[in-house]
């Protein structure tokens, strides 16, 4: 299989290149390297290593391949925030078009990351790919409208999947510590204080960075007619998590650290708990590698190595949004 991956070299596509390779995949990656310096660990290069923003894929980029898998995007809902019309020119626009380039060059599977902030404030707990979808931010409305639009491409010759991840955290070679996950813990490593910009009962389905990757391997290959046009949930049904809970495993690993609430931004309306029957329809031999627990420990054990510090958590390398900040003029 020939593989085109965009944000190749980032916190989800590092591992995806890693597994793809390993699998004797052959990938070409895209990737702008709006993030270069961030890594913490090498990355395993992909076969083919395109320095491209994805506004300006060209048909040719695309030659051979059998699936293209985009990850690529102004990745959260801070960052997305910036600049909203930005936000949707890249993440929506720019998607769009290259999922028609895509059908156009003959790719057979388009696999689209998409996120279960879709559902935004849930009118229920336990959503399905059926509930109604409530974005609260240009990021969560960029993957709502992406979906739209793209969907009516599907046909005999051209599979569009849509997934939509929960939120990720886990160790990658090209740390984040803006995610819910990762930052407690991180906090909880620099200060010695576990903090929590809520209250603590937001629900989240939460998986493990190196799962999402597992997850776009094993859809890229499915039967076409078990995932063709379809959007897909991808976590678990156990893996879903209120903050405080995150924070109880914070203490496990760091026990010393104190929970301190600092209620900055106040009750978050973005609360979802997330049902993922379908994905074990579609996949029913697939199963996530990590829970919160084991993923954690992991994410633990590779801070301590790397010796994490105060200086890590005010800098701006492992949080995209000041990087981004001063690399702007890059996506102008």
């Amino acid at each position: 299989m020939k593989a085109f991956v965009t944000g190749h070299r980032g916190y989800i596509g590092s591992h995806l290149v890693d597994l793809l390779k390993a699998e004797g995949h052959t990938v070409v990656g895209c990737d702008l390297r709006l993030y270069e310096g961030c890594e913490w660990e090498p990355l395993v290069p992909a076969d083919v290593e395109l320095v491209k923003d994805t506004r300006r894929i060209e048909a040719a980029d695309l030659d051979g391949c059998d699936v293209v898998m985009h990850l690529a995007a102004i990745s959260n809902d801070p960052m997305g925030a910036l600049d909203s019309n930005l936000t949707l020119a890249v993440n929506r626009d720019a998607s769009v078009r290259l999922a028609r380039l895509a059908k156009e060059a003959g790719v057979p599977r388009f696999l689209f990351a998409g996120s279960c902030s879709v559902y935004g404030k849930g009118e229920k707990l336990d959503l399905d790919e059926r509930d109604p979808l409530h974005p609260l931010t240009a990021y969560a409305q960029s993957k709502i409208d992406t979906e739209r639009l793209v969907a009516p491409l599907a046909d005999a010759r051209f599979s569009p999947v849509f997934l939509r991840n929960s939120t990720a955290y886990g160790h990658s070679p090209v740390l984040r510590i803006d995610l819910v996950v990762n930052n407690l813990l991180a906090s909880a490593l620099a200060y010695g204080e576990i903090r929590i910009q809520s209250d603590g009962t937001p629900w989240r389905p939460l998986i493990h960075c190196r799962d999402i990757a597992r997850a776009f391997v094993a859809l890229a290959t499915a039967p076409r007619e078990a995932v063709h046009g379809r959007a897909v949930n991808v976590g678990a049904n156990s893996e879903n998590y209120q903050v405080r809970d995150v924070a109880d495993q914070v203490r496990r690993l760091v026990p010393s650290a104190a929970i301190a609430y600092t209620g900055e931004v106040g009750a978050d309306p973005r609360n979802y708990r997330v049902k993922f029957d379908l994905l074990r329809e579609v996949l029913p031999g697939f199963r996530l590698q990590y829970d919160l627990a084991t993923g954690m420990e992991e994410l633990h054990r590779k801070m301590v190595e790397h010796g994490f510090s105060r200086r890590d958590f005010e800098g701006d390398r492992f949080v995209r949004l000041r990087t981004l900040k001063g690399r702007f003029a890059m996506l102008a």
